[in-house]
């Protein structure tokens, strides 16, 4: 059995569903927020005997028969019939603490990325560096800090082209508004404003050059990159992520062997078996790696460039689900229904 974790609005789970109906992968999709109040978890250890029920939607799972899971982007547990705030936000903080323990105890399931404390322990930029470079990776001189005093020497080192990024998303609001972070240059005159920095550690780089960018989905051991021709708009040449412009072209991309290679083994390396890393492609031919999402977006990838990233989630899913020759699951647990 395959269990999808993610909100019912996520169009990634609504690209692949079709084809693992195709395959004939029993499955349940199944969004944190529906519980605690519009679903039950029970564990329990009985005569020395462990148990994990799930009702949902008037059926019930036991996940034991689980043998795959997909945790793409759910939403929180949700206890919005409680009234009052303080008692809310405890029970949504005990159902966090439920289901995440349910989740340990599924020790026999396979899972894309991997179990969500892991995933969680495993997603830092810094670390991804590391491995990256051990593995052989080129990777942009870095100086994460809150030294004020520690940019001007680094601005100086890169000749005035410095780029600042943060460590990792968090929201926030900015003059009432939800904001966001993207990469951006540090142009001489924010040097003086540098003491901002005190404040809250950022990640400082050289702004390398660029010829284009590749964002490389890696699925288990299949690797697929796209070229991202990030310098025909100004407005993209710093972060692509910044703007949608119709001027920027998306390929499918031959990445040379050993860098495909690194990628799968970075990937694997962290515990990961879904990863979506973006490098730069300098003028004379460099891969300089940046950064690895661990549960990035790939969709917006195969509907620019064809690539069959799609397919190769479901065929990892539907594999690990025991799915054998000929399209059809190894075996269909009491109780289950195809529901979503």
């Amino acid at each position: 059995m395959l269990l999808i974790i993610s909100s019912h609005r996520d169009d990634s789970v609504h690209v692949v569903l079709p084809k693992l109906r195709e395959r004939g992968v029993p499955l349940l999709w199944w969004d944190e927020a529906d519980y605690p109040g519009n679903s039950t978890l029970t564990t329990s250890c009985l005569d020395g005997r462990w148990h994990q029920v799930l009702t949902y939607r008037g059926e019930t799972y036991d996940l034991s028969k689980v043998s795959a899971v997909w945790d793409r982007r759910p939403d929180p547990p949700s206890a919005v019939e409680v009234p009052e705030p303080s008692q809310r936000a405890f029970a949504e903080h005990t159902a966090r603490i439920a289901v995440t323990g349910a989740y340990d105890l599924m020790v026999g399931a396979r899972w894309m990325p991997a179990p969500p404390q892991h995933a969680a322990a495993v997603d830092n930029k810094l670390l991804h560096l590391y491995r990256a470079a051990e593995l052989g990776l080129t990777v942009a001189d870095t100086v994460v800090t809150n030294d004020p005093e520690a940019l001007v020497p680094l601005w100086n080192r890169a000749g005035g082209r410095v780029i600042t990024k943060t460590l990792g998303f968090h929201p926030f609001e900015r003059d009432g508004e939800a904001g966001h972070l993207f990469t951006a240059t540090v142009p001489r005159r924010r040097l003086t404003g540098r003491h901002r920095l005190r404040h809250g550690p950022a990640m400082l780089q050289p702004n390398v050059p660029k010829a284009y960018e590749l964002r490389v989905t890696v699925v288990g051991e299949r690797v697929f990159a796209a070229r991202i021709d990030s310098q025909a708009s100004r407005s993209t040449a710093v972060d692509w992520r910044h703007y949608h412009d119709t001027n920027v072209g998306y390929t499918a991309y031959d990445l040379p062997q050993d860098v495909a290679d690194r990628c799968v083994r970075l990937v694997a390396g962290l515990g990961l078996s879904f990863g979506a890393l973006d490098f730069i492609v300098t003028p004379d031919g460099r891969y300089v790696f940046l950064e690895l999402n661990v549960n990035g977006q790939w969709a917006f990838v195969e509907l620019r460039t064809g690539m069959p990233i799609s397919d190769a989630i479901a065929d990892w899913l539907a594999t690990s689900a025991g799915l054998q020759p000929g399209g059809r699951s190894s075996s269909r647990p009491e109780g289950l229904t195809d529901a979503h």
